[in-house]
C-alpha cells in the first residue's frame, strides 16, 4: 500500500468513526421533543408528570401504579443535558426527568397525540416545554 493509500484508509476510518459518534450521541439524547405546545416522545405518545413525585426527582410512582404510567426510561448511554436529567428508580432503573420531574406515558392514550391523563385525579399533567 502506498502512502496516498494509506492516507485514504486512515481518513475513511475516521469519517466512519465520526459517524458512529454522532449516531451514539444522538442516541443518547432525551427521546423527547416539543409538539403541539407539549412534549412527546418518539412515537408523539403524550408526556406527563406526576404531582407526588418528589421535588429532587424521585419517582412516587412504582408497582401498578407504573403500570397505568409507564415511565419513560433512559438507556445505558443515555446523558443529562440542558432541562433533561436522568433519575434513578426503586427499580434501578433510570428515567427521563425534565426540569427535576420525573417523566411518564399513560397507558389510555391510544392514539399519537391523545392526552387522556391529562388532569387525572387533578395529579397527572402534560409537559409543556
Amino acid at each position: 500500500m502506498n502512502q496516498r493509500q494509506s492516507m485514504s484508509a486512515v481518513l475513511t476510518s475516521l469519517v466512519a468513526a465520526a459517524g458512529l459518534f454522532a449516531a451514539a450521541a444522538a442516541h443518547a439524547q432525551a427521546p423527547l421533543k416539543a409538539a403541539n405546545g407539549m412534549l412527546v416522545d418518539a412515537q408523539s405518545r403524550t408526556v406527563y408528570t406526576f404531582d407526588k413525585d418528589e421535588a429532587n426527582g424521585k419517582s412516587a410512582c412504582n408497582g401498578p401504579c407504573a403500570e397505568a404510567w409507564p415511565p419513560v426510561m433512559a438507556d445505558g448511554g443515555a446523558k443529562a443535558e440542558g432541562d433533561y436529567s436522568i433519575v434513578t428508580r426503586d427499580d434501578g432503573m433510570k428515567q427521563w426527568a425534565y426540569k427535576g420531574k420525573p417523566l411518564y406515558l399513560y397507558s389510555k392514550d391510544a392514539a399519537a397525540g391523545d392526552k387522556n391523563g391529562d388532569g387525572f385525579k387533578n395529579m397527572w399533567h402534560v409537559v409543556k416545554p
